[in-house]
């Protein structure tokens, strides 16, 4: 996992941070997902670690790799799809993710400044976005406190 981390951002920031999240009690086991190729090569990983919205539990998807010469063929997606599959069965029903404004809402992500969600620290309206995975649930309104690791 270290591996496909750092050949897949600029710096180790992410793969330490991966790192950390499993020394972490914010770390739940079944919710680190890869995508391989047909012959069982690693080449996508997405990751659920515990968060809260205020006082209410919800799910963190950080961070999520690709190798490089992998990316837009779908391992990304597929291992984000998979790891969000299996919290909707045990672990949901909210979601956060801090990222691509384009690329995120494929999976059920919006805004969360729409739901009335944010962070601490200012990011990009657009960049924050959160889903339930239960359709009968909205996610609560209030600030994201991510795992200790994130330093957020």
């Amino acid at each position: 996992m270290r591996a496909l981390t750092l050949a897949a951002f600029e710096t180790a920031d992410e793969a330490d941070l991966v790192d950390a999240l499993r020394a972490d009690d914010a770390w739940i086991d079944g919710l680190s997902m890869v995508a391989t190729t047909a012959d069982d090569q690693v080449v996508g990983h997405a990751l659920l670690t515990r968060c809260w919205i205020d006082d209410a539990p919800a799910l963190c998807l950080a961070p999520c790799s690709v190798l490089p010469d992998h990316q837009r063929t779908g391992a990304g997606s597929a291992a984000i799809s998979a790891v969000l599959d299996a919290a909707r069965d045990d672990e949901g029903p909210f979601v956060v993710v801090l990222g691509h404004p384009d690329y995120y809402p494929r999976f059920g992500f919006r805004r969360a400044s729409l739901l009335g969600i944010r962070l601490s620290v200012d990011v990009p309206d657009e960049a924050l976005m959160a889903m339930s995975l239960d359709p009968d649930r909205t996610p609560p309104s209030g600030t994201v406190r991510y795992a200790e690791p994130f330093g957020i």
